[in-house]
């Protein structure tokens, strides 16, 4: 019984709309919000999340033919880095110790914010459970097992889900001109990489969102419009290069692979275009909302929040993330042909996702410039990490797939090698030992008076 409650609570933890639904709830009734406020409030933040999922749906829809077309255009075959695909077959041996870390894990994070400084709550359910799984995989791996598998991945989920938004913060407050609203998603360290490269890079490079146009080509400012045309663009060289009856076999169902192409490339757009709109209308109540809840359980919090929250606040550069962090999988992938190593093949939505990310971080820092440099780095980097991460996930990195962003890459290649040099007891104690060490420090060292920050909500 209490493993099916527990089940039904990680389900529910799993669903962002409901999640932060949950938090928003919580806010306004701390608040003391009328009735009809609290019941508003609720559920426009759920109808954010579930429009911000159904565009990424309808996206990933038009983006996954795109991955296997490319594979048939130039006969490569490796290792497509997928984190539902590589969380889906781990669930099978590990699906309880998954269950329980992510569960657990989620208190700890609240009561890290609480006790530390790390004034962060993550709020993007489906990422800490593939997090969950990568850390209950390693730990498993090593040795691990009962209450200690629990406790150590607990707490060491409940860190990685205060840090990593902390470290993308600085970055945050310039993209948003605020510091209400945190990034909570595990591609963290190729963001904030990106921002550092865009700052070195990018030096006078005007911002992407600064398009000068002739005025017949003043169409391409939407950026709606311009998405569109792009993909079409893309979709129509690899469809041709696949060939027509690949294509129509496999995918079109009898229709002419051109216009499918031309299909996928709108449907993509309209899925950024729902994305962004889901946005922004979370924007509008979550942080109003979760003001409360931080008040009452974490004062001083932020919500950190998945990574299309900053898309509205940069399209364009959205776009140019996408394509400069899949040519850098292009070019890791050449390499590690070179060096004869395995295979990473470019997956299409982790690039989009984590590419767009990183475009809009480059260009915070270093604008156009920035924004091409820094997310083909992050293509590079989420070409290799994965190589490094196969040999400590045990039976599992034999699998076809693997997890695909870079903290996953950066967490499990630090956590599967300090497996091997140190005890697991000393592994647990260390942990813990951070734990009350910067609960000490926080307790100590005298508070700053926080300053007013004015809400900012992305431009139409």
């Amino acid at each position: 019984m209490i493993t099916e409650i527990l089940d039904v609570i990680v389900d529910i933890l799993k669903v962002p709309s409901i999640l932060v639904g949950v938090v928003a709830l919580v806010g306004l009734v701390a608040q003391k919000k009328s009735f009809p406020e609290v019941v508003k409030g609720t559920i426009k933040t759920i109808l954010g999340f579930v429009v911000l999922a159904g565009g990424a749906m309808v996206l990933v829809g038009s983006l996954t033919p795109l991955g296997d077309i490319f594979k048939q255009a130039f006969n490569v075959q490796g290792i497509i880095p997928n984190n539902e695909a590589i969380v889906s077959i781990g669930l099978g041996e590990y699906g309880a110790s998954t269950t329980l870390i992510m569960a657990f894990g989620m208190v700890a994070n609240i009561i890290i914010a609480r006790f530390t400084r790390l004034k962060y709550i993550f709020l993007s359910g489906h990422v800490t459970f593939y997090m969950a799984c990568m850390v209950a995989i390693i730990l498993s791996v090593a040795g691990f097992s009962g209450v200690q598998l629990i406790y150590t991945g607990a707490l060491l989920m409940g860190f990685i889900m205060a840090s990593f938004p902390a470290l993308a913060q600085p970055h945050m407050r310039k993209i948003t001109q605020n510091d209400q609203v945190a990034l909570g998603h595990f591609g963290t360290v190729g963001y904030v990489l990106a921002g550092w490269i865009g700052a070195l890079v990018g030096k006078g490079s005007r911002s992407t969102e600064e398009i000068n146009l002739p005025k017949n080509l003043s169409f391409l400012r939407d950026s709606t419009i311009s998405i569109s045309l792009t993909m079409m663009i893309i979709y129509l060289i690899l469809a041709v290069a696949a060939g027509k009856e690949y294509v129509e076999s496999t995918f079109s169902h009898g229709q002419n692979y051109l216009v499918y192409s031309v299909v996928q490339a709108i449907t993509f757009a309209a899925g950024v275009f729902i994305i962004l709109q889901g946005v922004r209308l979370i924007l509008a109540e979550i942080v109003p909302a979760f003001s409360g809840f931080s008040e009452k359980l974490v004062p001083d919090a932020r919500p950190a929040l998945d990574c299309p929250v900053i898309y509205p606040y940069a399209p364009n550069a959205v776009l140019i993330g996408f394509i400069a962090s899949f040519a850098g999988g292009l070019v890791g992938l050449f390499i590690l042909g070179h060096l004869q190593l395995v295979l990473i093949l470019p997956g299409v939505v982790p690039h989009f996702f984590c590419g767009a990310t990183a475009g809009v971080f480059g260009n915070a820092t270093g604008g156009r410039r920035g924004a091409i440099v820094g997310a083909f780095t992050n293509g590079v980097f989420i070409t290799f990490l994965p190589v490094a991460l196969l040999p400590v996930l045990g039976s599992l990195g034999l699998s076809n797939t693997t997890f695909s962003d870079t903290d996953f890459g950066v967490v499990g290649i630090l956590l599967g090698n300090l497996t091997h040099v140190i005890d697991k007891n000393m592994i647990t104690l260390l942990l813990t030992g951070v734990f009350v060490v910067l609960a000490g420090f926080n307790l100590l060292r005298p508070k700053k008076q926080p300053a007013e920050a004015q809400p900012n909500t992305p431009s139409e």
